[in-house]
């Protein structure tokens, strides 16, 4: 996907709060704002990938999202941003009174392409190891956070993929790589 507008971001930023809101509050369906343009919604209705993350006070509260998806972006956006209030396995469902708390991130992601591993850039790839069932995904943001270089980085997606640190090496392990436009309720408000 090409580079979103500041309208886009802003329109699927307010997308992800009102789902998300509505699966805290287990209300069934997301309400329609009338301050999303048709022209906003209509140029995000494309297929594509994206993973909205949850941070409360600064720490990791929850990730879930697609690589590909043959929804159109706002209804990828929708349903990962419900789906985060309750569905991530590492942490405990999103209860109301820590909606104040949440923040929003949003990862709109290029479709990913095969990689050898010297050709990783920390902070501008995020990875996929793929070998039988076993699949693993770390946003490029991952990287940075961790001050991980490119071969740290590559062995951490495979430990995530349930695989050894090194399975890369593995003819039948295949590594992509694809970038991530990453914006946030945060910086909207800055």
């Amino acid at each position: 996907m090409s580079s979103l507008a500041e309208s886009e971001k802003l329109a699927l930023l307010r997308i992800a709060r009102r789902s998300f809101t509505a699966a805290v509050e287990r209300r069934p369906s997301m309400e329609e704002a009338p301050d999303e343009t048709a022209a906003d919604i209509r140029s995000l209705s494309q297929p594509g990938g994206a993973f909205v993350t949850i941070f409360r006070k600064g720490r990791l509260r929850g990730c879930i999202g697609r690589l590909a998806s043959q929804s159109g972006l706002t209804d990828l956006v929708t349903h990962c941003a419900r789906a985060v209030a309750s569905d991530d396995p590492r942490f405990p469902r999103v209860e109301p009174e820590e909606l104040p708390l949440v923040e929003i991130e949003l990862s709109v992601l290029s479709e990913p392409a095969d990689i050898s591993p010297e050709e990783i850039e920390p902070g501008k790839h995020g990875l996929l190891v793929t070998r039988g069932s076993h699949r693993g995904v770390l946003l490029p943001q991952v990287a940075v956070q961790f001050h991980w270089n490119g071969m740290r980085f590559l062995e951490a997606t495979c430990e995530k993929a349930g695989l050894a640190r090194d399975a890369w090496k593995s003819p039948e392990t295949r590594v992509q790589a694809f970038t991530a436009e990453v914006f946030s309720e945060m910086e909207s408000k800055a």
